[in-house]
């Protein structure tokens, strides 16, 4: 089935977290898929904490003042938060939307303010039940490619505190205003409470929920919208590079706290989550290299023949991409080309903590994938100790790259 009922997009799945089937979203009901979360152990009834489900929503204004940040849960007085900011910021063009709902008379108070000032709505990731009845009254309806809209019929919650599927009359008003297939608009109001419909890409467009979906590097970053703390940035860090996941002695506490700093940083200057990730990963794969270049004989033994499994692996499907592995010794994209992040977060452990580089370069200067792969595979062939050897020298490369690039004027 191409239509899915409660896969949310990348931070949605940690929100509503991992193995439950069904449960709440603040103001929203949704069902994960099943088999994506079989494996997965339960998660208590409740969901979410007291503390998630009662966090106001965080209504900030971008970096560079043209756009609104709204995140979280669209509780009593969101709309007004927003008016405030509007009326104080004459230059913003465009909302952001990350959220998971909420009262359906702040949902549509907040489509009123876009409305009114003829702004573009973006979801950078999710955006469900009343929150898309603000995203449908954006002049432009823009979706990044993976992020998702969720809809389902309202409730109320009953005397005994059972959830009961209320009147979507007004709803169904609010989407046809602003354009929406009948069609469309009777199925998503036809969900039960307790689900929540989340269709494709292609649907959206179709039926004038969406008018475009973009690319990651189209707008400013919203990555860190719902918590930009240090402790949020480092969470972002971990979530995109799970390479770095902590294990008992891993000791690159510290090195991640670096990354998190600068993807901060960058996330507050207003780049693009493109620009920012890349950022993010050439930082990593080379501070990673660099720590390796002085690791144990053992560990670049392991390193190097984990690095020569990657590029074989990608040697007939992105010659780039192993000419890469090999000339930077990159243990991040080593892991993804392999499929086995379990092995390449063992060898980060074992390396431990690096320096986040200052200026890295955009690549490492490689031989190409042919070339890479017959040096490493003549360097292991050799005794340990000279194996060990020749493998460190491959892996230097990368750290004398950044060396070089911190010299140039």
């Amino acid at each position: 089935m191409a239509e899915t009922v409660g896969r949310g997009g990348r931070r949605l799945r940690r929100v509503i977290g991992a193995g439950a089937v069904c449960l709440v979203l603040g103001a929203a009901l949704a069902c994960l898929d099943r088999q994506a979360v079989a494996a997965l152990p339960p998660l208590p009834q409740d969901g979410l904490d007291a503390e998630a489900s009662t966090a106001p929503a965080r209504v900030t204004l971008g970096p560079r003042g043209r756009d609104i940040r709204l995140a979280g849960e669209l509780g009593e007085g969101t709309a007004e938060r927003l008016r405030r900011l509007l009326a104080a910021n004459p230059g913003v063009e465009r909302l952001h939307l990350t959220s998971e709902g909420g009262l359906v008379e702040e949902g549509q108070a907040i489509g009123d303010l876009v409305a009114a000032r003829g702004l573009a709505t973006y979801v950078p990731d999710y955006c469900v039940s009343a929150c898309t009845l603000a995203f449908v009254r954006g002049s432009r309806r823009y979706l990044v490619e993976g992020g998702r809209l969720g809809f389902h019929a309202p409730y109320e919650a009953g005397p005994s505190g059972r959830i009961v599927q209320a009147d979507g009359v007004p709803e169904r008003a609010a989407y046809l205003a602003a354009g929406l297939d009948p069609a469309f608009v009777a199925q998503a109001l036809a969900t039960p409470s307790e689900d929540l419909w989340v269709p494709e890409p292609g649907r959206l467009l179709a039926a004038h929920a969406v008018t475009d979906t973009v690319d990651t590097g189209r707008f400013p970053d919203s990555t860190l919208d719902d918590d930009p703390s240090p402790a949020g940035a480092r969470a972002a860090v971990l979530r995109l590079l799970p390479v770095l996941e902590m294990t008992p002695g891993a000791g690159i506490a510290s090195s991640v706290d670096g990354l998190a700093a600068w993807y901060a940083e960058a996330y507050g200057a207003g780049h693009s989550e493109a620009d920012n990730v890349a950022g993010l990963r050439r930082r990593a794969a080379l501070g990673i290299a660099q720590a390796l270049g002085r690791a144990d004989a053992a560990t670049v033994l392991a390193a190097g023949r984990f690095l020569l499994r990657a590029m074989l692996a990608t040697r007939d499907t992105d010659r780039s991409l192993c000419a890469r592995i090999g000339a930077g010794a990159d243990l991040v994209a080593a892991g993804e080309a392999v499929g086995d992040g379990a092995e390449a977060t063992a060898l980060t452990a074992r390396i431990g903590a690096f320096t986040v580089p200052v200026v890295p370069p955009e690549s490492a200067r490689g031989r190409g994938c042919a070339s890479e792969i017959d040096a490493y595979t003549r360097a292991l062939a050799r005794s340990p100790a000279q194996a060990a050897e020749s493998v460190r020298t491959l892996v230097l490369r990368a750290g004398a790259s950044v060396r070089e690039a911190s010299a140039l004027p």
